[in-house]
């Protein structure tokens, strides 16, 4: 039978409550949440409260933090840097006012002035200046020693090196917060990914990492920014009587002050203060987790005095746990619109955030896997803001014998269509994309457009409504469509709902290459569309071609090849490609390869430039026609251009290319190129 007294679960909170604050204060890499870690501490807590016989002196309730690493010389504290007691709800910070009043004997209807104070994430220092000059800069460390990283403090552009005063203190010592701005963090994860090296976990890993380099010339070039919100040791002068007229006065003396910080006269104040720092929280250019708030008079302060590690005049209020762990009780696959499967955990419900939350994506199933996730056990669960909530990783150590892995399905779950995976994809698709019910709106929208059968008025609106309505369900319904039906939609009328059955009727005279591109077969734009109508002599044809003899046409590869005879292999799709044959869908015969030109890429090696308009085409339908011959088109001229083809109005490519040499054709001449009939007057 295990030991579960007190005193030895006081033991055990004790060696892991240190083994994470020597993970998060010297080496910074954290290792739980902070819901976790203050659960924990506060468990503890009340085991000494209950039980002061197992009270010790090394206790993680009795000090800050951890012990310097020794790359760095260990520094004193003249004055103990203490850490704040927390509050979680209205109640603690009932019960902290009331305290105040308490010990500060004040009647309870009186009011006390508090002043609140963004609680920024990021790493406590110390600043030492004589007459005026800085001296020493240390971590608060274990909150009696240290860190000297005075070097680095050195490069913080907000760390003032001399004070803005003729008559500084004989020695004042400033406490602050070093932190890195949002701004900054992500421009250095950035770069850092650019280069194939370590991102940052959070701006408060970047900043309290840049701080501890070795190197000050690295940290220099890091976005550290600085608050200072404290006095330390102070000679030679005489201090202001408030908290707030002290930061003003430090303001004066050149530190950088945070301008958020607010005025609270009574407890109500500070409620209301806390709700208006949760609500700005996101729009702020750095992270904060909660709200200081601090007595406003000094001697007020020096009265109420402090326990073991906290002050008893200040608090720091919590925002809700955005990192908490929980049950995943099961795994479900949604379908985006793209047919992209994205796995679901249902999770024992649990308040992330201010928010409970039963639902989390596991983004795909290389993150299922990197993260080892699996049926039944024990995640932590992240929210922040409003970002949909994920799993963030797994307790292994609570993982009971009967975890199941997670396996993606072999069809879809909304169509029943076969799942496609590609080799070095992290995402698995579904392939019945003219089918499946969750693709079926980007589906109709990417028919309907200009590159694709055109249709003229049918919007994203209106689309959602012909679904919503039950009017259509693929592709193929658009075609059985009468205007009496349409009519009755909202925004629609007669007129409205007639011209869009004419749109749709013209839709059915279209091109191979156009019909093609209108499947919205994952990856074929209109280069590869005109390159299969140039390849096949029918669309049988292509359907039946398999992933060799795609990869045999210029520019389809292997993944596109999959891609294409995924799609045509599903069956739900070949029935929605036979009902838009049998709605009249059609167009004329295709040309086989090489049909007025000598080689499917006889161009192979040519650069052309196209500008103005031409009768009956789009640039963008004449570029494809160049490319699948194996020329390349490109938007600008240079001496490496073949020729230039000036359409109606040409730009002024046309006289670029006469300053460089480059022919100019007109349209003629490139119709007679791509053996274009062209229109007789």
């Amino acid at each position: 039978m295990s030991d579960t007294t007190p005193a030895s679960r006081a033991q055990a909170l004790r060696a892991l409550l240190e083994k994470y604050n020597r993970a998060y204060y010297r080496d910074d890499a954290p290792l739980v949440s902070d819901a976790e870690y203050d659960g924990l501490f506060r468990e503890l807590q009340a085991l000494e409260e209950a039980h002061p016989e197992l009270l010790t002196a090394d206790s993680p309730t009795q000090r800050v933090g951890a012990a310097p690493v020794e790359a760095f010389e260990p520094v004193r504290h003249p004055v103990p840097m203490l850490s704040l007691a927390n509050a979680f709800s209205d109640g603690d910070m009932a019960d902290f006012d009331r305290r105040v009043h308490d010990r500060l004997d004040i009647d309870a209807e009186t009011a006390v002035d508090y002043i609140a104070e963004p609680k920024l994430d990021g790493l406590a220092v110390s600043l030492i200046y004589e007459n005026g000059v800085l001296v020493r800069g240390a971590t608060r460390g274990d909150g009696s020693t240290g860190e000297n990283i005075t070097a680095n403090l050195r490069t913080i552009d907000d760390v003032p090196l001399r004070l803005n005063t003729e008559q500084p203190p004989a020695m004042l010592e400033v406490r602050g917060e070093v932190f890195m701005p949002l701004a900054g963090f992500h421009a250095l994860n950035t770069r850092a990914e650019k280069y194939g090296q370590k991102v940052f976990a959070n701006p408060r890993n970047a900043a309290a990492g840049s701080l501890r380099l070795l190197d000050s010339r690295i940290t220099a070039k890091r976005p550290l920014a600085l608050y200072v919100y404290a006095l330390g040791q102070v000679e030679g002068v005489d201090v202001p009587a408030t908290h707030s007229a002290t930061l003003e006065w430090l303001a004066g003396l050149g530190f950088p002050v945070n301008p958020e910080i607010t005025a609270c006269h009574g407890l109500a104040a500070c409620q209301q203060a806390y709700a208006d720092f949760a609500e700005k929280r996101a729009g702020l250019a750095y992270e904060i987790d909660g709200v200081v708030f601090k007595v406003d008079r000094l001697d007020y302060q020096a009265d109420l005095g402090f326990v073991s590690r906290a002050p008893r005049w200040a608090i720091a209020r919590k925002f809700p746990a955005e990192e908490v762990p929980t049950l995943l009780e099961s795994v479900e696959f949604q379908v985006g619109r793209t047919g992209a499967l994205t796995p679901v955990a249902r999770l024992a419900p649990v308040q992330v955030g201010g928010v409970v939350v039963s639902n989390a994506t596991l983004h795909n199933m290389d993150e299922v896997r990197r993260k080892d996730v699996r049926v039944g056990d024990t995640v932590i669960v992240r929210r922040a803001g409003d970002v949909i909530p994920e799993v963030a990783r797994v307790l292994p150590e609570l993982r009971p014998d009967n975890a199941r892995l997670i396996e993606l399905p072999q069809t879809c779950p909304e169509c029943g269509s076969k799942v496609e995976t590609v080799e070095g994809e992290a995402v698995a698709r579904c392939s019945g994309g003219l089918f499946c019910p969750a693709q079926r709106k980007a589906a109709v929208l990417h028919f309907a457009s200009r590159k694709a059968l055109d249709i003229e008025g049918l919007g994203e609106k209106l689309v959602a409504q012909l679904l919503e309505g039950g009017l259509i369900e693929h592709v193929d319904d658009l075609f059985a469509l009468e205007p009496a039906t349409l009519a009755r939609l909202d925004r629609m009328g007669e007129k409205s709902a007639a011209k869009l059955v004419a749109a749709i009727a013209k839709a059915r005279e279209t091109s191979f290459a156009r019909f093609i591109y209108s499947l919205g077969i994952r990856e074929v734009g209109e280069a590869t569309a005109q390159a299969l109508a140039g390849s096949f002599a029918s669309l049988d044809e292509l359907m039946a071609a398999d992933a060799e003899r795609l990869e045999a046409i210029q520019d389809i590869g292997p993944i596109v090849a999959k891609h294409i005879v995924a799609f045509f292999a599903e069956e739900h799709n070949r029935r929605i490609i036979d009902n838009l044959l049998e709605a009249g869908v059609h167009w004329p015969d295709p040309q086989p390869a090489g049909a007025g030109a000598e080689t499917a890429d006889d161009l192979a090696g040519n650069t052309y430039v196209l500008t103005g308009t031409f009768e009956g085409y789009t640039r963008d339908e004449l570029k494809a026609r160049l490319q699948v011959r194996g020329a390349k088109v490109t938007g600008s001229v240079s001496k490496k251009t073949t020729a230039v083809f000036a359409g109606e109005a040409p730009g002024s490519k046309v006289a670029k290319a006469e300053a460089a040499g480059v022919p100019v054709e007109d349209q003629a001449a490139l119709f007679g190129l791509l053996a274009i009939e062209e229109q007789a007057d």
